[in-house]
């Protein structure tokens, strides 16, 4: 079907951009290869200025999507982006983000970076995996020089692959210590306690003093059973001295890479089976905990506190480069993981729908679940006699910590805490078959070996992220964890989808790619679109680029300052990503001969259209200014 449609729409005498391989048939052998001349045309004030070169005749790229897998049904991709979109930020992240920044106030920004930004970012990349049905890397075919960008979207999603699974583990572990009638974190008498364990009844505002937040203090069963019985972090001290992995959290961890390994090793097939029950069941989980939640005493304060509205806030930079960065980070784009989804969509999917429906979901995802987590708030709040701001936090702290304390003093407290980790553990693993799959996609479609044994190369790629997860796990892998996670995807994610967009609608053209979006679903982007694509995501990705490296401080883990060395380390990584994409172009240049210009000409030309040139057709490539659109 998809071949067919390709054959009835492309026309010979219009320009075309990637398009899908033809079918073998019958017919004369094909002419020899030649060397043909490449033309350039650039056309500045109705004046074309033409430069031509002698090139070798590239040989025929290989295709390989005549027998590409697609999804079983239409909603299997429909979950699995967003299970992947999803995540644990959305839970421990937004809420708190939402209530720092003005409540209500903060959605102003929020979603307008969302209409100019986040769409046009998720729709480009949905687009573009699903007419060029392949992964990050191969996907470049449309402009080879580019190529770079996609190792390094993949390298970066196998560095969140590292840590992003000992979090999983983490509620894994929760989890197995749920299933007992006292909750572990609710009482000072464990071997793990220290002689200060204090119990948190006996806190309140008088005890805690003037200017000491609750959620800080680390003398509570739930903080130690966090620190010293699921991290032992009181037996590190520091980066430098790390330990043996923990067995119990190892365990947990092999656990968490079995369940990835069978859900991903016969691909979008099996994958998008399990997304049934890893993208619904916290949706379930979410609405039981906000219905119990809105019942319990001093939840109105939370929720009331969640919500207030303090336009002056919108005066402060901070609340918009927060909004900037949390709508990028939130959406997921630049990993590869959309790319790599839709690549096995059916040619003609309204791609567009699917950008607009996912993304709108993965907000209010976000904007409800903060009545969830503010309601317990606001409960731990009244319970403690202190204020919101108090216990209001963000990240581990609030999902290990605080809930868990909050959820040991319900009526039927071992059920919740199973409920509430069972969630934990779903937005994890689907989250996780996103970037696996990103990179398992991304490599197996770039070396057709891989593809061939693609379930030894998932097992290879899930025992490697279990063997490098191992520093995360032992006394002091806290510190190695918060170290990939500021720099593994933190500038170096931001650079590259710049540069993505950059390639697709500076390079290859947005006329180019709304002719492709046109051909597979029979209507071209409008103009908002097309403009957002070439000059409002750019900026707004440059935006936060140069922000984040203004803003950047030396790393800090609650007290404990990360030595020199390792804030070196730590840029080492980031720049080990960012480096692939000049070092491709670079590498690109020399394998191809003639001048500058001549270079460029072809390193900037689909690849598809080299095969054209090579069967002795002369094609002209019009350089658009780039103040079209």
């Amino acid at each position: 079907m998809f071949k067919a449609r390709m054959n009835k729409q492309v026309q010979p005498e219009r320009k075309v951009s990637v398009v899908a391989p033809l079918p073998d048939r019958a017919g004369p052998p094909p002419p020899p290869k030649k060397d043909v001349e490449l033309l350039l045309v650039k056309e500045h004030n109705g004046v074309q200025y033409t430069s031509s070169s002698l090139l070798p005749a590239a040989p025929a790229p290989r295709y390989g999507t005549q027998d590409r897998e697609t999804w079983g049904k239409k909603i299997d991709f429909l979950l699995s982006v967003i299970g992947f979109a999803v995540d644990l930020a959305n839970v421990w992240r937004f809420p708190y983000l939402c209530y720092k920044n003005g409540g209500g106030a903060f959605l102003i920004p929020y979603i307008l970076f969302l209409i100019i930004a986040g769409m046009p970012l998720f729709y480009m990349e949905l687009a573009l995996g699903q007419y060029n049905r392949e992964g990050a890397a191969t996907v470049w075919k449309i402009c080879p020089v580019f190529k770079g960008v996609g190792y390094a979207v993949i390298l970066i999603a196998l560095y969140v692959g590292f840590y992003y699974n000992v979090i999983i583990a983490w509620s894994l572990y929760y989890l197995f210590s749920s299933f007992t009638f006292e909750l572990p974190w609710t009482n000072c008498h464990n071997s793990w306690n220290s002689p200060n364990c204090t119990d948190p009844k006996l806190f309140n505002a008088s005890v805690l003093g003037n200017g000491t937040k609750y959620s800080k203090y680390k003398l509570t069963p739930a903080a130690e059973f966090y620190e010293r019985g699921v991290l032992h972090l009181h037996e590190s001290r520091g980066i430098h001295d790390l330990g043996l992995p923990r067995w119990q959290l190892s365990l947990c961890l092999l656990v968490v890479v079995i369940i990835l390994f069978f859900s991903l090793w016969k691909g979008v097939k099996t994958s998008g089976k399990v997304v049934w029950i890893t993208a619904t069941l916290p949706y379930v989980v979410l609405f039981v905990l906000l219905i119990h939640g809105i019942t319990l005493p001093g939840a109105y304060n939370g929720i009331n506190a969640y919500l207030h509205i303090d336009f002056r806030r919108l005066k402060e930079a901070t609340v918009w480069i927060d909004a900037a960065t949390q709508i990028f980070y939130s959406l997921g784009a630049g990993f590869g993981v959309l790319i790599a989804f839709a690549s096995y969509n059916k040619f003609d999917n309204n791609c567009y729908r699917d950008a607009l429906l996912t993304s709108t979901i993965n907000c209010v995802t976000s904007f409800i679940s903060g009545f969830a987590i503010f309601s317990i708030l606001g409960y731990m709040a009244h319970e403690h006699k202190v204020k919101i701001e108090d216990v209001a936090t963000e990240g581990a702290g609030l999902v290990f910590i605080l809930y868990p304390e909050a959820i040991s003093t319900l009526s039927g407290s071992t059920f919740w805490a199973v409920v509430f980790f069972i969630m934990l553990l779903t937005l994890g693993i689907d989250s996780s078959m996103g970037g696996m799959e990103a990179v398992i996609t991304g490599l197996a479609d770039d070396f057709h070996l891989l593809k061939q044994h693609r379930k030894l190369f998932t097992f290879g790629v899930s025992f490697g992220t279990f063997l490098l997860a191992l520093f995360c796990i032992t006394n002091g892998g806290i510190y190695v964890l918060t170290l990939l996670d500021t720099f593994a995807a933190g500038t170096s994610i931001l650079f590259a989808v710049l540069m993505e967009a950059i390639g697709v609608s500076w390079f290859y053209g947005v006329d180019r790619f709304s002719e492709d979006i046109q051909q597979m679903m029979g209507f071209k982007p409008g103009l908002y679109w097309r403009l957002c694509w070439k000059f409002v995501s750019p900026a707004f990705l440059l935006f936060v680029v140069i922000v984040s490296i203004i803003n950047f401080k030396p790393l800090t883990y609650d007290d404990y300052t990360f030595p020199l060395w390792a804030n070196r380390i730590g840029w080492g990584i980031a720049l080990s990503s960012m480096v692939l994409v000049p070092a491709y172009i670079i590498y690109k240049f020399m394998n191809v001969r003639g001048t500058f210009k001549e270079r460029l000409a072809y390193c900037i030309t689909p690849e598809n259209e080299h095969q054209l040139v090579a069967q002795g057709n002369v094609r002209q490539f019009k350089v658009s200014t780039p103040f079209t659109c």
